[in-house]
């Protein structure tokens, strides 16, 4: 019997670091063709897909010069580098055959179109991927809180965070081999453990919204279409009753 989503509607955040596989900065193609083909699986199931990406692999090349930056001038570089992966990663769906729009929330009309709520929607319904890039548009806020942000505006009803990590974990598994990975917390619950799951202004909005959020690894083969079938998949954070 073939799968079938539990969801109407997601949106995808993904790192600018997931894009480098195991280079030090920058896309590696095979990586972004690879994390396109865990996009095409949900696709496939008729599921709308928008997505928040950061450009931390970018900004990386970037940061050396970068130090002792004015912070909203370094946060404005940082935009830039969500829209050129923003670009890449629709180029990379065009090639898969997948139709993907970039919206950028900073205006630069001869590249990518301006951020337009009700636009991106007909998109959605249309079957199209919505690219969104350049974060909030405004300094001093992450791509998390972009997405938690361009979720609640377009009506997701689960914001998927890709990580390199399969989840959340009672500590950093890296450091301690015996940490343990939470199948689901509740926002409280996270809040209570002191939970690294987004930043604080993104988690709260997410948990204000009664928006949940699956920590998940893009680098695990079919974990996003788990996740999307209600298949044992990451970390599920949720509102509590």
């Amino acid at each position: 019997m073939s799968a079938t989503a539990k969801y109407k509607r997601i949106l995808l955040k993904l790192s600018g670091e997931a894009l480098m596989g195991d280079d030090s900065f920058g896309i590696n193609r095979a990586t972004i063709e690879r994390i396109v083909g865990e996009v095409a699986q949900v696709s496939a199931l008729g599921l709308e897909i928008a997505v928040v990406i950061g450009g931390g692999n970018i900004f990386r090349g970037v940061a050396p010069g970068a130090a002792g930056m004015d912070r909203a001038t370094a946060d404005y570089i940082g935009m830039l580098a969500t829209i050129m992966n923003a670009l890449a990663l629709q180029d990379a769906m065009r090639r898969a055959g997948l139709n993907a729009r970039v919206q950028s929330a900073l205006n630069i009309e001869q590249v990518v179109e301006p951020y337009i709520r009700n636009k991106a929607i007909r998109y959605l319904e249309e079957g199209k991927i919505v690219i969104f890039a350049a974060g909030t548009g405004n300094p001093f806020f992450t791509t998390d809180t972009a997405a938690a942000l361009r979720g609640t505006e377009i009506g997701a009803e689960m914001v998927l965070k890709a990580t390199k990590v399969d989840g959340i974990y009672t500590a950093d598994p890296k450091l301690q081999p015996d940490a343990k990975r939470y199948d689901k917390l509740s926002f409280d619950e996270a809040m209570i453990k002191n939970l690294k799951v987004m930043d604080a202004t993104a988690f709260a909005l997410c948990r204000d919204q009664k928006l949940p959020i699956t920590v998940f690894s893009i680098l695990k083969a079919g974990a996003m279409k788990r996740v999307v079938t209600g298949e044992k998949e990451g970390t599920l954070v949720y509102v509590s009753a």
